[in-house]
């Protein structure tokens, strides 16, 4: 009977998307993810059909269905024209994978740094929080409810994300994500296994307490944070280094964090040694005038006072990796309506994120440029317009390498002007549409006639 038996049709297989074709060195999908079946959405092909909707922001699933049967008809294969079984095969994604994906990419990214990108020798890596809003479905609404302060029927949800960068290469190496009221500092405990031994973890003053001084310490992180405004007569000082270079001991405080048991804050020491330093900041447009950083790097020898400013500085490069990731890539507003596809569309950003970060490390090495003088912006427009080049070269692995060079070379020469101590203001000067805000529930909301003349009470 089974040899009787009609052999089953294969289903069409689509050639390979012109990222999968560009990026099949850098990027591949686990092996131990495969299908059973053999599938049109495979999570290969699935993958990279998604990361393409990151790439290319606003890119609706209907558009990324359209691309895939312009490839099939290419071979005279079809496939259906409806969205649904591409929006299935997103969701059949495994975290797992995603997650693989962006942590060896991450590392991936290190070793296209030129000289690992270290400040006197060791890994600094950036802190930061930020938030992501999403459509306003109950699903998201129960996972990550929307701020206190909006009315029922006129917010978003709310995502609270705290990601960690590398200082030197400016790539993603791990974030955690969690409800709007969740503080920043209890995500970032769920880093704390990503921080290496002799490590630098710069942060700004919402991340600095004493549990987390003494903790790191421990793990042999040293830490360089602005120094919080609420210790203030709870240390001494023990020893002056130099000019407004001071050893101060911290004490302990009474109050044990809720994130820790009561045992191990009382087998705390009482004092712990760090050092502050005073910097006067006289750069005209800068909102601070003085900034005391906390360090418990404590040598003033091998760690000289002035370095620190530079080095705190630098800080705000974490503020423009998130413009690049919030801004640039649209990642500030997600468009999945359900937590589970949130998730996994909030890490398909990130690894489109290290895609980028990678390439242009690629660049700023092969053709010896810095790589903070590199446009992320402009390294996505590029790929953007040099991706349908390469699904022609798709069975010419070596014209694909030297158009990849080329591309580079292109990336490249693409340079951001030196604007040292530039202002800029976070302000819009394009002023919106005269339209009344939604301040009650869609239902209950009556549009006011004549709003060109509305005025606010």
């Amino acid at each position: 009977m089974d040899a009787l038996r009609t052999p089953r049709k294969r289903r069409p297989q689509p050639p390979p998307d012109e990222l999968a074709v560009q990026f099949q060195r850098t990027v591949q999908w686990p092996a131990e993810f495969a299908p059973a079946r053999r599938r049109c959405y495979t999570p290969e092909v699935t993958f990279w059909m998604f990361l393409a909707q990151v790439l290319c922001t606003g890119t609706s699933c209907q558009e990324a269905v359209a691309r895939l049967l312009s490839r099939l008809a290419l071979c005279g294969q079809r496939a259906s024209a409806g969205t649904a079984a591409y929006c299935k095969a997103r969701r059949r994604l495994k975290d797992e994978a995603l997650e693989r994906i962006l942590a060896e990419l991450g590392a991936k990214a290190l070793t296209f740094a030129p000289g690992g990108k270290t400040w006197r020798g060791r890994a600094v890596k950036v802190v930061d929080g930020s938030s992501v809003s999403m459509p306003d479905t109950p699903q998201n609404q129960a996972c990550y409810p929307q701020p206190t302060t909006q009315k029922e029927g006129c917010g978003f949800p709310v995502m609270r994300l705290v990601v960690l960068f590398s200082l030197g290469a400016g790539t993603v190496l791990a974030y955690a994500r969690g409800a709007l009221a969740v503080h920043e500092r209890t995500l970032f405990h769920a880093l704390w296994g990503c921080l290496e031994d002799g490590d630098i973890l710069l942060a700004d003053r919402g991340f600095g307490s004493y549990a987390d001084f003494h903790v790191l310490g421990l793990r042999g992180v040293d830490c360089v944070m602005r120094k919080n405004a609420r210790r203030g007569k709870s240390s001494t000082l023990a020893k002056k280094l130099g000019e407004k270079d001071l050893l101060m001991n911290w004490n302990k405080n009474s109050v044990c964090p809720a994130w820790m048991t009561r045992e191990t804050w009382e087998a705390m020491p009482q004092t712990m040694p760090v050092r502050e330093i005073t910097v006067e900041i006289s750069t005209p447009g800068f909102r601070t005038t003085h900034v005391t950083i906390a360090t418990t790097l404590l040598d003033p020898a091998l760690f000289p006072a002035q370095d620190f400013a530079a080095l705190y500085r630098r800080r705000w490069m974490a503020e423009l990796y998130l413009r690049d990731l919030k801004t640039t890539m649209g990642m500030e507003v997600l468009r999945c309506k359900s937590p589970a596809m949130v998730h996994k569309e909030l890490v398909l950003h990130l690894i489109a994120y290290n895609l980028l970060r990678a390439t242009m490390l690629q660049a700023a090495r092969q053709n010896k440029t810095p790589s903070d003088r590199l446009g992320f912006k402009a390294c996505l427009a590029t790929l953007r317009q040099w991706a349908p080049r390469f699904a022609q070269l798709q069975n010419h692995p070596r014209k694909t390498q030297a158009l990849f060079q080329d591309m580079l070379r292109t990336i490249a020469a693409a340079k951001l002007a030196d604007r040292p101590d530039r202002v800029e203001p976070r302000a819009i000067k394009r002023r919106p549409k005269n339209y009344p805000l939604l301040t009650k529930h869609r239902k209950e909301f009556k549009e006011i006639p004549h709003r060109n003349n509305y005025r606010a009470a």
